[in-house]
């Protein structure tokens, strides 16, 4: 790119770098109260996801910063561990990531199975809005997605005072106001303002009329001095990795964070026609960041799709929007805190909602239809057992279906006896002769008549164990006294059987 490119991109750059910065600033906020720590720490992700990963990152165009997905599995760690241990977490995950990228297996977070991804997110999108359903109240959300559940409709009494309640209703209010505007502003919002974002919309004027009527409700709390939010790692804290409960919540953070940022740097990918991403430069790029804020006590960071696809449609061509993102999010916290304190936190609650909503994609649900009941059983079944248990349980029953799904496609074998001519039949097999076909393989055997000549062919296997192939030699042993023949024909996948393969007449031979 010559002085000419870059001085007509920086204004373009400029531009797409402040949609994604009002974009980021309510989602940073909101995203942090829903993982159960001060809104400051998200701010802190996001700058970092700014300034540092944008700057390392593999997919030029993709937005990091502290991610929905993550919200309900930080908020477990912090209720379970205390938010000390955050940060340990943090930075053995940051490191896994780190030694993932430069071992090039950024390929293999791709692997995942597209539904138990969306079963995952969809799951989470519940336990968000079920969370935050509480919040938009003024109240704390309970510690599982059933116990939101159930005790929402005491939450509502509280909130309203003709039940005896207190002014819960006027937060409540803030809150569908925003999730109101969000959802009017995408549907009806004119083509020259598609960049003013309906989160920051809403949030703004849910603030302005909360001043302006004076309503008594939460708001956020967020220092005056942003080091204030900074809580550096003690090296005592590290002690506590030995703890395997620690270690596997590492495991299970790196993993979760990688899946979701590659998966969205291959759909950012898809919205442009720039330079492509290098997944093991962005895992390596996810895991510098994410160390970094364990450092700093800050949430977790992912690439996220939302602000991504904000900045694409910006009309962004290079890394310097995301990077120019973090330097107005830094600015903005350092020059204005004080407008950040007036903003209700029912206001940002409401947008959690929304984006909650979102995470439940009916479109991908029904996508899923086209490759049969597994695939919707497999989303359906993870979604619910995140909503019922946990994310891991959830996650890991995903991946059970999903092998489940494999063992059965792998065993499928076609069975067909064919006559040939006078006394001569033909065998045809098609598929995977495994174990769990030896039942039917011996079957379909015993329905062929005595002093019968058949013919095996291999051709139409992609796969035969050794149980199968010494059925065939058992029986041509045991029948050879009436007769009977049985010639299996390999070919080309004589190499790829198990067991020797004997000729016909060896297996004429006696038993």
């Amino acid at each position: 790119m010559d002085i000419s490119q870059i001085k007509a991109a920086i204004p373009r750059e400029l531009m797409a770098s402040v949609v994604v910065f009002l974009v980021a600033l309510p989602l940073c906020m909101g995203i942090a109260i829903a993982s159960g720590v001060p809104p400051a720490k998200g701010l802190v992700t996001g700058i970092i996801g700014g300034l540092v990963v944008g700057f390392l990152a593999g997919s030029p165009l993709q937005v990091s910063g502290p991610a929905a997905g993550l919200a309900v599995l930080v908020f477990e760690l912090v209720r379970q561990h205390g938010l000390a241990m955050l940060g340990p977490i943090l930075l053995l995950a940051g490191a896994l990531q780190l030694i993932a990228g430069r071992f090039k297996l950024g390929c293999w977070f791709r692997v995942t199975a597209p539904a138990v991804v969306y079963g995952m997110l969809a799951g989470i999108g519940v336990l968000i809005v079920l969370s935050q359903a509480h919040v938009m109240l003024d109240q704390a959300p309970q510690p599982s997605g059933v116990s939101n559940l159930l005790g929402f409709p005491g939450a509502v009494s509280e909130a309203l005072p003709v039940m005896g309640g207190g002014l819960g209703w006027q937060a409540g209010a803030l809150g569908l106001l925003t999730i109101a505007i969000m959802w009017g502003w995408e549907k009806l919002r004119p083509a020259r303002l598609r960049f003013v974002p309906g989160a920051l919309l809403g949030v703004a004027t849910a603030t302005v009329l909360s001043v302006a009527l004076a309503l008594q409700v939460k708001r956020v709390a967020v220092p005056a001095n942003l080091t204030d939010a900074i809580d550096l790692l003690k090296p005592a804290d590290l002690m506590a990795m030995a703890d395997p409960a620690l270690l596997i919540a590492a495991v299970a953070l790196a993993f979760i964070a990688s899946a979701e940022t590659l998966l969205s740097a291959a759909a950012v990918d898809r919205m442009h026609n720039g330079v492509r991403s290098d997944f093991d430069r962005e895992l390596s790029a996810q895991g510098v960041g994410n160390m970094l804020c364990g450092l700093l006590g800050a949430l977790p960071m992912t690439g996220v799709i939302v602000r991504s696809s904000a900045n694409v449609q910006a009309g962004a061509q290079t890394r310097a929007s995301a990077i120019l993102h973090g330097v107005w999010l830094l600015a903005f916290v350092v020059l204005l805190s004080s407008v950040l304190q007036q903003i209700p936190v029912a206001s940002l609650a409401g947008v959690l909602v929304y984006t909650g909503f979102k995470l439940v994609d009916r479109k991908a649900f029904k996508g899923l239809s086209r490759y049969g009941r597994m695939p919707m059983l497999t989303y359906a079944a993870t979604a619910l057992a995140i909503v019922f248990t946990d994310l891991l349980t959830g996650v890991l029953l995903g991946f059970a279906l999903t092998l489940v799904m494999l063992a059965l496609k792998a065993a499928r074998l076609k069975i067909a006896i064919v006559p040939t001519g006078e006394r001569q039949v033909e065998l045809r097999l098609v598929g995977a002769a495994t174990f769990l076909k030896v039942p039917a393989l011996t079957k379909a055997l015993g329905t062929i008549e005595p002093g019968t000549e058949v013919n095996v062919p291999l051709g139409g296997l992609s796969y035969i164990d050794h149980s199968c192939l010494e059925l065939l030699e058992d029986w041509g042993r045991a029948n050879a006294a009436n007769g009977s023949r049985l010639i299996i024909e390999s070919r080309g996948l004589k190499r790829r059987v198990e067991g020797r393969l004997r000729t016909s007449t060896e297996l004429n031979a006696p038993a």
